[in-house]
């Protein structure tokens, strides 16, 4: 949320190609990919509050160090170490959450966790993007101030997080570390369903890159109007995670993510082709992107979670974030690849990213349809009943 918005400053600032920029991204993804599975081997020998509040202190430590950062290399070096413990936070939010609620319940919980994403757009990205422009375009600012904010919620993870540990297991000694990682090998829909995760955020991430340098250097609009899109994206948003988690627990998650899917890859087009219109009416584009956006991460993240068991899930949501990390890696780079920033800074081939987007999303919508179709029917099926059983009590 803090690298995306930061192209525009970073490119010039460092006299980088837009691969380069894509690197930048990609070393945080990247180095999430390795460590989740790294981690994905003892995970689930822990209490997951321990785990959480580990990784948190290692992410605070490396996003301050983006702060401190004076040349591209350092700056490089400090992502990858933001990324290693980041992409372990991620996956065991999940997990916690899946912990503690049931499926039928499940698209609620994961949608106020992803309107903490929301909340991360109407506060974070556009109280940085003003501050940075307010100190002179200095791109440090943003790291300093998340990093200095994110050290009042260390006392807080270890006051309010539950201590969870009803997963551990008695482990046969013999058992290889390796077993995490062997079970999803053997397990048709697990391993079929980390391909759907990383084709997702692939589809999802292709696009993120550069949409700020699109719009400054291609649209038009100047750098003190972009975090406006931030702030708006962030409420729709907001709402969006709230009222569709809520709604895919009671008409399903398949059909509610299949819908923001579709109807997403109109959006993609016309974000990635965009005309000359007026400012409100990109706003209004790119809040609409948002909230089919929340709509699908809320939904899959819920149908995934339930593909493995209780005491597998901390490592299986590890790998599920590995693979997710991988993906927006490998879209980063190739949409750097793709790209091409001209001598007044304008991006060429936008359109292009945009339609492997849209091949991408069409690809993950048939093969979530295919995994999840007898999960979310019987599942969903089993809580209706139940509550009309219930109502009629």
């Amino acid at each position: 949320m803090i690298m995306m918005p930061l192209s525009n400053y970073l490119i010039p600032y460092f006299k980088i190609t837009a691969i380069e920029f894509s690197i930048l991204v990609a070393s945080y993804s990247i180095s999430a990919f390795f460590s989740g599975l790294i981690i994905a081997l003892v995970i689930d020998r822990f209490d997951r509050k321990k785990s959480l509040l580990f990784a948190y202190i290692g992410f605070l430590i490396g996003t301050l160090s983006c702060g401190f950062a004076n040349s591209y290399a350092l700056l490089l070096a400090a992502r990858i170490l933001a990324g290693t413990f980041g992409g372990i936070i991620g996956a065991q939010v999940l997990a916690i959450v899946a912990d503690l609620f049931t499926y039928e319940r499940r698209g609620r919980a994961m949608g106020a966790v992803m309107s903490a994403f929301a909340a991360a757009s109407i506060l974070g990205v556009p109280i940085s993007l003003y501050l940075t422009n307010m100190f002179n375009y200095d791109w440090h600012v943003p790291f300093l101030l998340v990093g200095s904010i994110a050290i009042i919620f260390v006392p807080l993870i270890i006051k309010f997080v539950p201590s969870i540990k009803e997963h551990i297991v008695e482990r046969n000694k013999k058992s290889s570390p390796f077993q995490a990682l062997i079970t999803v090998v053997k397990i048709p829909v697990q391993r079929t369903a980390l391909l759907f995760a990383c084709l997702l955020m692939m589809g999802h991430f292709l696009i993120i890159p550069f949409i700020n340098p699109y719009i400054e250097f291609n649209k038009g609009f100047s750098k003190e109007m972009i975090p406006m899109i931030y702030l708006v994206g962030g409420i729709a948003s907001l709402f969006a995670a709230i009222y569709l988690g809520r709604v895919s627990d009671s008409v399903g998650k398949l059909p509610v993510f299949s819908w923001s899917v579709f109807l997403s890859l109109f959006m993609v087009l016309v974000i990635t082709a965009m005309p000359n219109v007026h400012f409100s009416l990109v706003l209004g584009f790119f809040a609409i992107w948002f909230m089919l956006a929340t709509g699908r991460a809320v939904t899959a993240q819920a149908m995934i979670s339930e593909v493995v068991t209780q005491e597998q899930r901390g490592s299986y949501m590890s790998i599920n974030g590995s693979v997710q990390q991988l993906g927006s890696g490998i879209a980063a780079l190739a949409a750097g690849a793709i790209v091409i920033t001209d001598e007044t800074g304008k991006i060429l081939h936008y359109n292009w990213v945009g339609y492997l987007s849209i091949l991408v999303l069409i690809v993950s919508l048939i093969l979530g349809r295919y995994i999840f179709r007898k999960i979310d029917r019987s599942l969903n099926k089993s809580y209706i009943q139940e509550k009309l059983q219930h109502d009629q009590n």
